[in-house]
């Protein structure tokens, strides 16, 4: 990874964060993106800190105007992207909803952050990596990519979605020494999760700490840093075999696939 330049977007917490510094600690040099600039500002103060390269891009995802602009500021900076990591992600926390209720501008948020991005994203690194032949994307889906979430009917179908698009992308770039991959975390300790389990505690009247326990069967949610180990390993040299792959870091929770 030394010197790679690698993009990690909604990288200001959760996964996005813990990849971000994974990738820095493995000698990537990392651009990255968030909506808060204290959030992002203070990520970028992480990767220095272990002695990476930072550079740190406020940007609003839903606007599909930013991923040109990101790349091209990427690119001035730094150079090509080398490693794309797709993790800015709408969760069904921010509005839980039966189907019949379900907001229709929430749905069109959601897939424009969970899925638009990440295709506007991936069409403008593949040229250099194409030139390159070289590269690496790694799309942050879900097991709700396999199995659906109970009143999340906009996430549940935006990460099939990614995880569609990680196999039509690997297909079409294999021969060019590009991997294309998606991560599909089970629970995972953040914010946006800490919201949806109150949610459930309200609807359910299952506690929050019996939540938890439920989440795997480890008995715990997974931490961020142990979803980020596998975007690591993605990323490197040693991954160059997987590729179109949507694999589980869910401590058990989904067993089937």
């Amino acid at each position: 990874m030394k010197n790679r330049i690698c993009l990690v977007t909604g990288a200001g917490r959760g996964i996005g964060r813990a990849s971000a510094v994974a990738l820095a600690k493995n000698g990537g040099r990392v651009a990255l993106t968030a909506r808060s600039q204290d959030e992002i500002k203070s990520a970028a103060a992480e990767i220095r800190a272990v002695g990476g390269q930072a550079l740190p891009i406020v940007a609003d995802l839903s606007d599909r105007k930013e991923p040109a602009r990101i790349v091209a500021e990427v690119k001035k900076s730094w150079g090509p992207i080398e490693v794309l990591v797709n993790n800015a992600g709408i969760g069904s926390s921010q509005d839980p909803r039966p189907l019949v209720e379900f907001d229709d501008a929430f749905w069109d948020l959601t897939f424009a952050v969970n899925v638009t991005a990440p295709y506007l994203f991936t069409k403008l690194v593949l040229p250099d990596m194409i030139a390159r032949r070289w590269g690496r994307i790694i799309n942050i889906a879900s097991i709700n990519a396999k199995l659906p979430g109970l009143h999340a009917a906009a996430y549940t179908a935006s990460k099939h979605a990614i995880a569609g698009l990680t196999k039509a992308a690997a297909l079409e770039v294999s021969s060019h020494g590009i991997t294309v991959n998606a991560v599909c975390p089970g629970v995972t300790r953040s914010r946006m999760n800490d919201k949806r389990l109150q949610y459930d505690e309200k609807r359910t009247g299952t506690s929050f700490a019996q939540l938890e326990k439920e989440a795997s069967l480890l008995g715990r949610r997974l931490e961020p840093e142990e979803v980020a180990s596998l975007v690591a390993f993605l990323a490197s040299e040693d991954a160059a075999a997987i590729t179109g792959q949507a694999i589980n870091v869910c401590g058990g929770k989904l067993l089937a696939c």
